[in-house]
């Protein structure tokens, strides 16, 4: 770090900071893109096993998947005789995962960008507890007159609140100064 500008907190502008360690320079740098993955991947993977353990409890294996992978077999390709309940599983656990890490990258994006501007957290804590109402009365919706009727909008919801406390938990180790933007941000003390 001899000819790197180091800001206040001991990081140089190219993201390096000495380690304590003898001197070895270590990278302080977080990837969007690779947080929003880790994110997205843990967040779906705990939909994935709750929706499991409660469909095991239910007696019907697998059901939340084929019941929505069917959802989203018909919505894309239509459906055939052919089709089986395990390509209605992979299409959905596919969807499912792609949606999750892109919801993660967008979750790291505004996060770092929050580091900049505490302000932006507001915005994203009032544009999460809309999408998050708004998702529980559609799951409401759908399950009273399609398909998806079998499924508990509850159970689905439950599912999606423990993936929400688990993506804020993996940003918020990652990312500690978050409770401070987001009391900033909504104190308006962050000008």
């Amino acid at each position: 770090m001899a000819d790197a500008q180091v800001r206040s907190d001991g990081i140089a502008r190219d993201g390096t900071a000495r380690d304590g360690r003898g001197g070895r320079e270590i990278a302080r740098e977080h990837n969007v893109v690779r947080e929003g993955i880790v994110a997205g991947v843990l967040s779906a993977t705990v939909i994935a096993v709750w929706l499991f353990v409660v469909d095991m409890i239910a007696g019907h294996p697998f059901l939340t998947p084929t019941v929505l992978g069917r959802g989203l077999y018909s919505l894309f390709g239509g459906l055939r005789p052919s089709d089986t309940p395990g390509m209605y599983i992979a299409v959905y656990t596919i969807f499912h995962y792609v949606a999750f890490c892109v919801i993660g990258i967008i979750v790291a994006t505004i996060i770092h960008g929050a580091r900049r501007t505490p302000g932006l957290m507001a915005g994203f804590v009032i544009v999460f507890v809309a999408f998050e109402l708004g998702f529980y009365g559609l799951a409401a919706a759908l399950s009273i007159n399609t398909q998806l009727q079998a499924l508990a909008w509850y159970q689905i919801g439950a599912a999606n609140l423990v993936a929400t406390l688990v993506m804020g938990w993996y940003m918020w180790t990652r990312h500690p100064e978050v409770g401070a933007n987001i009391r900033s941000a909504l104190e308006g003390t962050d000008a």
